[in-house]
């Protein structure tokens, strides 16, 4: 999705703004082949039931109630059922940041506009006077979804969120007896380790490899394997906190 069109509303307020993501996938992809001739592997549409190939004019939607038992969905019944907020996303209320756990943050979107807009000027200074982001739902994708506006140098981004009934977060752990000894060390290698983030410094590593590797095929040379220092397991907590603090 490249730039798509969408309006921002609070109250009575309508912003046109344009609507596109921010993350692009770097990962390299492969294709499947078969071993035997090379050839790349192609998926059919199959029917056990019929032993045929199914086309895509052919195949319907059904939810499975009991088992092999299915209720039939029509496009245009699944149409019908679909939320107001498609092609608007809605401001419901505004939100402290830091109430919203960063594991509920699912994709990010960036909100730009096709001309100079005052309202969108208004809102992006107003958000970051009150340090608050805007609680919103919108359907994106034929999925409905509720998500935070918020302000990031100079601009608006916007974030899906996961619903509570995603998450799987188990608050149950018994934490042990902590020895107030190993805890000092440990904030001790944590303050050791201190920085800043830096996000241009870090490089997806794998992927790199991946791309040398590719070089090299193409040039007739072997692929080197990486040597992997083995790591020295220590069991005993204390030792290790101050093995790692000296290291």
């Amino acid at each position: 999705m490249a730039n798509k069109k969408n309006v921002i509303s609070f109250g009575l307020v309508n912003i046109p703004v344009l609507i596109s993501p921010i993350i692009k996938n770097n990962d390299i992809s492969f294709n499947q082949l078969h071993k035997k001739c090379k050839n790349r592997i192609s998926y059919i549409k199959y029917c056990s039931h019929c032993k045929t190939q199914v086309k895509m004019t052919d195949i319907i939607k059904g939810y499975e109630y009991e088992k092999n038992e299915y209720l039939e969905f029509t496009p245009k019944e699944l149409s019908d059922l679909k939320p107001e907020n498609e092609g608007e996303i809605e401001i419901i209320s505004f939100v402290p940041l830091k109430e919203i756990d960063p594991s509920y943050l699912e994709k990010n979107y960036k909100i730009g506009t096709e001309k100079k807009s005052k309202a969108y000027g208004i809102l992006l200074k107003a958000l970051q006077k009150t340090n608050l982001v805007g609680l919103c739902k919108t359907v994106m994708h034929n999925k409905f979804y509720y998500g935070i506006l918020r302000f990031y140098e100079s601009s608006l981004i916007f974030t899906t969120l996961y619903f509570e009934e995603e998450m799987n977060l188990n608050n149950s752990i018994e934490i042990p007896k902590v020895n107030s000894k190993e805890l000092e060390l440990a904030i001790k290698l944590i303050e050791s380790l201190k920085g800043h983030f830096e996000p241009e410094k870090y490089k997806d590593e794998y992927q790199n490899k991946i791309l040398d590797a590719i070089e090299d095929k193409l040039s007739g040379k072997k692929v080197k394997k990486i040597k992997k220092s083995p790591k020295k397991e220590v069991t005993d907590l204390m030792k290790a906190l101050e093995m790692s603090l000296k290291k």
